[in-house]
Formats: C-alpha cells, sequence, structure tokens
C-alpha cells in the first residue's frame, strides 16, 4: 500500500496568540510570506509545495498525531497552493463553516512548536490494485 504526501511543511514559528485558536480547535497555518500582521496568531512554514488536492478522505498529520480530513472548502486548495494557508477546524463538520477551511474530527488540537511536521496524505491506495499476478 501507498500513501501519496500532498502537502508537507515544517512550522518555523508560533504566533503568541495561536495557543489561543488552538484552544478553540483552530489551527491557522500561512507560508514565510504572510503578512507581519498576520504572525501574532498564525503558525508560520516553510512554503510546501500542494502536489494533489485535499479531499475528504485524505489525512492531516501535525506532529505525529493523525487526523481524517471530513470537510474542504471550496478555495482551500488554491489557498494552500498560492499562499501555504491552511485552516484546519477540528469540529467534526463534512460542510465546512468557511471556503478556506479543512475540517477535521471533533478533537483538541494538538500542541504546535517550531520544527514540527505538517502533512497531508491522500487515501491509501492499493498497489497493482486489478492486477493478475501467475
Amino acid at each position: 500500500m501507498n500513501r501519496q504526501a500532498k502537502y508537507e511543511a515544517t512550522v518555523s514559528s508560533v504566533g503568541e496568540t495561536a495557543a489561543v485558536f488552538a484552544a478553540e480547535g483552530i489551527l491557522v497555518f500561512f507560508g514565510p510570506d504572510a503578512p507581519e500582521e498576520l504572525h501574532e496568531f498564525a503558525i508560520i512554514t516553510d512554503l510546501g509545495q500542494l502536489q494533489g488536492e485535499v479531499e475528504v478522505g485524505d489525512d492531516l498529520t501535525v506532529a505525529d498525531h493523525l487526523f481524517p480530513i471530513v470537510g474542504v472548502g471550496a478555495v482551500a486548495n488554491q489557498n494552500l497552493a498560492s499562499l501555504g494557508h491552511l485552516v484546519v477546524k477540528f469540529n467534526g463538520l463534512a460542510e465546512t463553516e468557511l471556503p478556506g477551511d479543512v475540517s477535521v474530527g471533533s478533537q483538541p488540537a494538538p500542541v504546535i512548536e517550531p520544527g514540527v511536521r505538517v502533512a497531508i496524505f491522500g487515501a491509501i491506495v492499493e498497489a497493482d490494485a486489478g492486477a493478475s499476478h501467475t
């Protein structure tokens, strides 16, 4: 079985009030070019490349914790590809609250600190599915 990494980045800094958002079940990620006024509440990452669209059924991993993705807003992929911007809400909603949101199961958000890896993996795909082996 193979897992395709659709996105990978490393946290470079965590804003002073990011923990307040995390306590409410929201992680706000931005790439390195985020405006300075966003740094206070954002989690800044290096600019990972989006290798494939984020979809329901993919898995988000943060600091070795796995979170199945249950909802993807209409502009979430565009924001991630162009700005490194990702809003993860730990609310379990299949229909996201905002078009830029990605929803995962309703559970506490993990602790984020510099050096943490953030990744999105595609659904598990069987290698050689349907191929006959003789």
